[in-house]
């Protein structure tokens, strides 16, 4: 048996539940905003649907990063656990801002539209910069897609903001799923 050295790509399945997990919360954001005047945030079922499915993603995108980096050692470890670490490091600031403009009783249309684009592109600029650093092109290839969804959907406005990102973000997963299926399948070797 043939040692592995690189990662396994996630499962086609996973980007496509990302899809579907995008356009429920970020689509149930803007129902539940796209009413409101004055604007005062995201209310009723959306925030815990959201949660919900957060938390399987993120149980579902933990066993994946498992489950990819059986058998993988060297090198290519300690790049992926830095890569991470380095993504963990731009969640928690990306996120740590939305304290000071808390603090600052900045007004609820800036805020919204902070909580609804900045964290995703902030993550998307910081993940797409760091995945190629480290050659890994098809992340960073994602990360840039969705820093550019991001980027658009602050054009949208506090309420407009949400419908974007989630629909930009849908679309970024389904194609990551379309492409990520198609090359596993392309891969498999036959006997």
């Amino acid at each position: 048996m043939r040692a592995r050295r690189t990662f396994a790509p996630g499962p086609a399945a996973l980007w496509a539940f990302r899809a579907v997990l995008v356009l429920v919360a970020f689509g149930g954001f803007w129902l539940s905003v796209r009413d409101q005047d004055p604007y005062s945030g995201p209310t009723g079922a959306a925030l815990p649907v959201a949660f919900v499915l957060v938390a399987i993603n993120v149980g579902w995108s933990a066993w994946a990063v498992k489950r990819a980096g059986a058998g993988v050692t060297g090198p290519t470890q300690r790049k992926r656990r830095a890569w991470m670490s380095v993504m963990l490091a731009a969640l928690v600031a990306a996120y740590a801002f939305t304290w000071p403009l808390y603090h600052a009783a900045a007004s609820p249309p800036s805020w919204g539209l902070y909580e609804a684009n900045a964290p995703v592109l902030l993550l998307g600029l910081f993940g797409a910069v760091t995945a190629a650093a480290c050659r890994y092109w098809r992340k960073a290839s994602v990360l840039l897609a969705v820093a550019v969804v991001a980027s658009a959907a602050g054009f949208g406005g506090p309420v407009g903001a949400w419908l974007v990102m989630g629909t930009g973000l849908c679309a970024v997963c389904l194609g990551t799923a379309a492409f990520t299926a198609w090359q596993q399948r392309r891969s498999v070797v036959g006997p």
